[in-house]
């Protein structure tokens, strides 16, 4: 007699094909007698599939109802001793399944059924690639030139590329855009009360108020990953953790880069160096000595702590140059000055280090930055909706700048598209020092 599970996968088979012979007729078509048998038969055996499984659910809820607890001591008064029960194998662990494991099994079965989605819902389920995976492909909604990821799959993958972004891991707070805006009212300018003399006025002071204002921005991520992974026909999680760790780190590391550093303009969001305002903008002392080190990264807490910021969540950000330099940083006794960074803390904050903030700034190409933020007061507007397409034939440039073709490589340019955007709800929570030479 079928399992449950069993029943399931084949009745997630059945649905492919019922919407495979829909498509004929959604694409213009016209079904055969043949075809429009088919269909009634198939819809048949769906809905009989359903009833069974039905069944099987209520009948083991009935069950689970009924148990009662068994008074073993009683029961062995008035039942013939058992014989005793055979050796039974120690029990192991269940390998965990790979998070984004649904979203790259997704992705392989698109490609090996070059983008149709019912053959690619039909190549997961007879590859076991789980029920979710197929009934996902079956339902797939096409978008500009892709198709739109399901919610739960496309979560999996922005939780995944979460901790390859350093302003998220620092605490930077993801909030929903609705409709792919979002305004976020703040107090720029608070009342003012003070003492007064007799007979005198109370002088009025309103509240003043501005808007963080987000409004989505579209972040696509292109990576060219092996034809032989995308077209291994099983289920290996190894094979499915280099497919998603390809898309995650394209797609984190191109988000934190806009986070810090883009400007705002040819659609990107606007990150911490453009929102910082020129007076906590700081440039470093000339010379790397201990007591100007020091006085550099005070004026960067100095900045938030003057201004009463909140402080709820601040955090470093910083080049890994710069990261090696404190790290290694010693007194006159020859002793760490910071000895906490080898938990990736400084001055009792953590660090962010991350090759998005470059060390080849400024007039002799060797400066870099250093962002001391409240990423509590920063948020990032996103849309979890993700859009993802696939070439064999296409080309794209390399880290080098180079054309490459990814036929002649055999690869397959995956491409991905979330939508977002990030600022500060307070523009005083973000201090930078500029002109970092230190280890240069």
């Amino acid at each position: 007699m079928p399992t449950i599970n069993e029943l399931r996968s084949e009745r997630a088979k059945v649905n492919a094909s019922v919407q495979a012979l829909a498509k004929i007729e959604a694409d213009g078509g016209q079904l055969n007698a043949e075809q429009v048998q088919q269909f009634t038969d198939l819809q048949a055996k769906f809905d009989d599939l359903t009833a069974q499984i039905g069944r099987m659910e209520a009948a083991e809820r009935v069950a689970a109802a009924a148990a009662v607890p068994v008074d073993r001591a009683q029961a062995s008064a008035h039942q013939p001793q058992a014989p005793p029960a055979a050796a039974s194998m120690p029990a192991t662990p269940r390998t965990p399944e790979i998070p984004g494991l649904g979203m790259s099994r997704m992705v392989r079965a698109l490609v090996a059924a070059q983008g149709n989605q019912q053959a690619a819902a039909k190549f997961a389920a007879d590859n076991n690639f789980g029920d979710d995976v197929a009934m996902a492909l079956s339902t797939l909604t096409p978008g500009a030139g892709g198709v739109l990821v399901p919610t739960n799959m496309a979560r999996e993958v922005i939780e995944l590329w979460r901790p390859k972004s350093v302003v998220r891991t620092l605490g930077a707070r993801p909030i929903p855009l609705n409709n792919g805006n979002l305004t976020l009212p703040r107090l720029k300018g608070g009342a003012v009360v003070g003492y007064i003399g007799t007979e005198t006025d109370i002088p009025t002071t309103g509240q003043q108020f501005d808007d963080l204002k987000l409004s989505s921005k579209k972040l696509a991520g292109l990576v060219p990953i092996s034809n032989d992974l995308l077209s291994y026909a099983g289920t290996n999680q190894n094979v499915d953790k280099i497919v998603v760790d390809d898309l995650a780190a394209a797609m984190g590391s191109r988000e934190d880069k806009a986070f810090i550093r883009d400007d705002g303009t040819n659609n990107t969001p606007k990150g911490l160096l453009h929102w910082a305002l020129a007076g906590f903008k700081f440039i470093a002392s000339a010379g790397d000595t201990l007591q100007k080190v020091e006085t550099d990264l005070n004026k960067l807490i100095l900045a938030l702590e003057a201004v009463d910021a909140n402080l709820g969540r601040p955090g470093w950000i910083m080049s890994p140059r710069t990261f090696r330099f404190l790290e290694a940083l010693r007194d006159g006794n020859g002793n760490k000055v910071y000895p906490e960074m080898k938990d990736n803390m400084l001055k009792g904050y953590p660090i962010g280090k991350t090759t998005q903030v470059p060390n080849n700034l400024g007039a002799g190409s060797n400066a870099s930055e250093l962002y001391f933020v409240d990423f509590n007061d920063c948020f990032i507007g996103e849309d979890e909706t993700l859009l993802i397409d696939y070439s064999k034939e296409a080309a794209y440039k390399d880290g080098n700048g180079d054309m490459v073709s990814a036929f002649q490589r055999d690869q397959t340019l995956v491409r991905v598209i979330a939508k977002h955007d990030f600022g500060p709800r307070h523009v005083e929570s973000v201090s930078i020092l500029t002109g970092v030479t230190w280890g240069a």
